[in-house]
């Protein structure tokens, strides 16, 4: 089961802390690759049922190909692939993490987690446990008019300025159904645009939105300063169903990163699930990119 299959059915300072000595060197070097400044990232979604079984191994095998943040899905909206982390409190998540080589900035959580705000609260403290600089919302809209796109919003705005007052920001997740889905000609994504406050939730754009025909690198230019994170897919040029490494397929990446610049970008995580090698090369793929 993909990530978006599992969504849709899910849907019904650190030195002033004393934290900082506590992150292994690796973790810290956070890497300015070339023309990326930003750490290269990857989402634990893909590798779920290695992490949930041995995270420290997992995930230090990761850190070994290059990577050095990972995207955390929480366990407690994520029961089926991430339940038997459900047992860790954030903070000892976030040492299981850093002793693999990892940082942690931002985690996936369900909207049926989220949208309460008794259950938030606790999701807010379990994230600053884990040090999350970003909450994100991984889909789950589920609107099938404009009116109710317009109502999601004003929930995500109000989830927004709770995480605020958190001490992080908020975020959405796209899959393809945003953009798939059109109320009077317009994608649900730039409905979302219009009525989400910039000042409360920014946006992570899934870049398989290009197998639907847009391009990541059009909405970080036209809504500059919009988006926070980027989850990063590249397909095959004869087949847009086939995942490849990262620069040989269809997505031309220098200009996602130029106009990552514009759009607000601070983190990038890979995702994709069809083959570890696709994950390791592209991690060798964003580490010379210039």
């Amino acid at each position: 089961m993909n990530r978006r299959s599992f969504i849709g059915q899910a849907t019904a300072g650190l030195a002033a802390s004393g934290l900082l000595a506590q992150i292994p060197a690796r973790a810290l070097a956070l890497g300015k690759y070339a023309g990326i400044n930003m750490p290269i990232g990857f989402q634990s979604y893909v590798f779920r049922d290695e992490i949930s079984q041995k995270p420290h191994e997992t995930m230090s095998r990761l850190a070994g190909y290059g990577y050095k943040n990972v995207e955390w899905c929480s366990p407690k909206g994520y029961q089926g692939p991430f339940a038997p982390l459900a047992k860790y409190s954030g903070k000892e998540l976030k040492k299981i993490t850093n002793d693999a080589g990892l940082e942690t900035t931002s985690c996936h959580f369900t909207w049926k987690e989220i949208m309460d705000d008794s259950s938030l609260a606790e999701r807010i403290e379990f994230a600053n446990q884990l040090g999350l600089k970003n909450m994100i919302c991984s889909g789950g809209l589920g609107a099938k008019t404009e009116d109710e796109v317009k109502k999601r919003c004003e929930q995500m705005n109000h989830y927004g300025e709770l995480v605020k007052k958190g001490g992080m920001i908020a975020g959405y997740h796209n899959h393809n159904g945003e953009f798939d889905e059109k109320f009077g000609d317009r994608p649900q994504y730039d409905i979302m645009l219009d009525h989400l406050d910039p000042a409360v939730v920014k946006m992570q754009f899934q870049v398989a939105a290009i197998t639907s025909g847009y391009k990541a690198q059009d909405y970080f230019r036209k809504f500059p300063g919009r988006f926070i994170s980027g989850h990063l897919q590249d397909f095959s040029k004869t087949d847009k169903t086939k995942e490849v490494i990262m620069g040989t397929g269809i997505v031309d990446w220098k200009d996602f990163f130029a106009a990552a610049k514009v759009g607000g970008l601070q983190y990038i995580f890979v995702e994709m699930e069809s083959d570890p090698a696709v994950m390791q090369g592209s991690a060798k793929y964003l580490m010379n990119l210039s």
